[in-house]
């Protein structure tokens, strides 16, 4: 079945088009969730979690600005990244005093952040293809370097190496030292 099919089923609220979804996407989504999540239950719990913000969600998706699969993908890692965040302040097990400041981010601080990753995606459409797809395996999709390194058919050593010229490269593109 093709994406086309699937989100189809999908916006019909076909609960065929759910199934249709895991059986093509549940690998895809279950490998950008497993470098986040090291927990089998944890894993288990943010694909359910995917999948149903894809059902949810369906109407947002539109063909034209992106393909199907990089969409479930950045619902997949953002919803791994939520659950672990949730993880972590779970983990405190304490309630937090009224003394301690907000780490909400203020209105400044979140337009100079917007700024900032606006820089970085326009610096990185400056790397080679490779360069970018390294990045972005390592930083945005937190894979292990051992993991690209076997999956990309180099040593440990090898990705480290260009991960550190690529970082370089990056600096010196956004002005850094």
């Amino acid at each position: 079945m093709h994406e086309k099919e699937i989100t189809a089923l999908l916006r019909d609220r076909d609960d065929r088009g759910m199934d249709e979804l895991l059986r093509h996407y549940g690998p895809l989504i279950r490998y950008v969730i497993a470098p986040i999540l090291h927990n089998p239950q944890d894993r288990e719990e943010c694909l359910a979690e995917t999948v149903m913000k894809v059902w949810d969600k369906i109407e947002q998706f539109c063909g034209q600005k992106g393909r199907f699969n990089a969409w479930v993908t950045s619902i997949a890692r953002n919803s791994a990244l939520n659950h672990a965040r949730k993880n972590s302040a779970q983990g405190y097990g304490e309630e937090l005093s009224e003394s301690i400041p907000s780490q909400a981010l203020t209105p400044e601080e979140q337009v100079l952040q917007r700024e900032r990753r606006e820089e970085l995606r326009q610096a990185l459409q400056y790397l080679s293809e490779k360069e970018r797809v390294l990045f972005y395996r390592k930083y945005y999709y937190r894979q292990s370097t051992e993991q690209i390194a076997a999956e990309m058919d180099l040593t440990v050593r090898a990705v480290e190496g260009k991960l550190y010229r690529i970082k370089g490269k990056l600096r010196k593109m956004l002005g850094g030292v």
